[in-house]
């Protein structure tokens, strides 16, 4: 557990506000996400802006850089805490994206490059995860799932060429692990009450890929790896005040992609969604401007069915820009 200040916040209300936010803050090159949040960068500052309005008690993130002693986690949160809010307590791991293999396991032949790492990423620690919280984070109780094997997880489809062997070989599918990013259930020791398990994620988007459909697979099953972990095939799940939050990179209704998996978890009896919306009534939380459709539903967050939910909502700029993130924050509020 870990502390991004000295004090700890003893103010304590009857609801939680839950976040996510993709802050896309990876920078391409080890070192550099710190060093800019040190210069003053604009994105980081109005990133800080932006948790700072919202004011989640839990802020899971994405697209921040790794770096083992969380010296660019700790230089956000001390510009998080100059616009007012402060962060006690964080929490990160390694992730997936930018950890060499030394294979080509993207079937180009070639090695070393970003998408050949476990999950694309130009360097070890590029564009990973991590939570901010108010309240203790109970390390050694966390759960790391980020290192199953993609071809361990039940009814796994991987990707084949035509002839039907593996893509891109036998070899890289034997040492793939699912997680492009990582898959975590992260305690958060509230003041009363049972934990609460912060089920985080970030899956990789479902294109860049080829007639294999490398992309589109890895995102389904990475999304149905929640309902295998809440059956208890990977060990003892938490039965009570769980919530999945981040980044799926697919929309129910819209895109592209293959939303199965999706709409089976937003259809899971354990799961309710709120739909978090922004001002104008909409449920989408990216824009993508080179795309079609450019905006989208990408990022969630989904209580178990044992919380009362009351309110949600998209951050939004009014003028439909800003200088973050292509990526707005998403939040919940649940009574506790």
């Amino acid at each position: 557990m870990a502390a991004l200040c000295l004090s700890v916040a003893d103010a304590w209300a009857d609801t939680v506000r839950i976040a996510t936010f993709q802050t896309e803050l990876s920078r391409e090159g080890p070192g550099l996400m710190l060093r800019d949040i040190l210069r003053g960068d604009p994105q980081a500052k109005a990133i800080a802006r932006i948790i700072a309005k919202t004011q989640p008690d839990i802020l899971v993130l994405q697209g921040i850089d790794y770096d083992a002693t969380a010296q660019g986690l700790r230089a956000l949160g001390a510009l998080i805490a100059n616009e007012g809010e402060t962060y006690p307590f964080h929490f990160a791991r390694r992730p997936n994206s930018g950890m060499a293999t030394g294979l080509d396991m993207n079937g180009n032949g070639r090695r070393g490059e970003p998408q050949d790492a476990q999950g694309f990423g130009l360097f070890a620690g590029h564009r990973g995860m991590a939570i901010l919280s108010k309240w203790p984070i109970d390390e050694i109780a966390t759960r790391d799932m980020s290192a199953l094997l993609w071809r361990d997880i039940p009814a796994a489809t991987l990707p084949h060429h035509p002839d039907g062997t593996p893509f891109p070989s036998q070899d890289a599918q034997a040492i793939q692990r699912l997680s492009s990013h990582g898959h975590w259930d992260v305690p958060i020791l509230l003041p009363h009450g049972a934990p609460l398990h912060i089920l985080a994620f970030h899956a990789t988007p479902p294109v860049f890929d080829g007639a294999e459909d490398r992309n589109g697979l890895r995102n389904a099953a990475e999304i149905r790896l929640w309902q295998h972990y809440l059956n208890g095939t990977f060990g003892m799940p938490p039965k009570e005040r769980f919530v999945i939050a981040g980044v799926a990179n697919i929309d129910p209704n819209r895109g592209t992609g293959r939303r199965d998996a999706i709409k089976a978890l937003l259809a899971d009896p354990r799961l309710q969604d709120p739909i978090p919306t922004s001002a104008t009534g909409k449920d989408t939380t990216v824009d993508w401007p080179t795309l079609t459709p450019a905006r989208i539903r990408a990022s969630y967050i989904l209580p178990s069915t044992d919380w009362h939910v009351i309110g949600s909502g998209v951050f939004w700029p009014s003028d439909d820009n800003t200088a973050a993130s292509r990526h707005r924050l998403v939040w919940v509020d649940l009574e506790m």
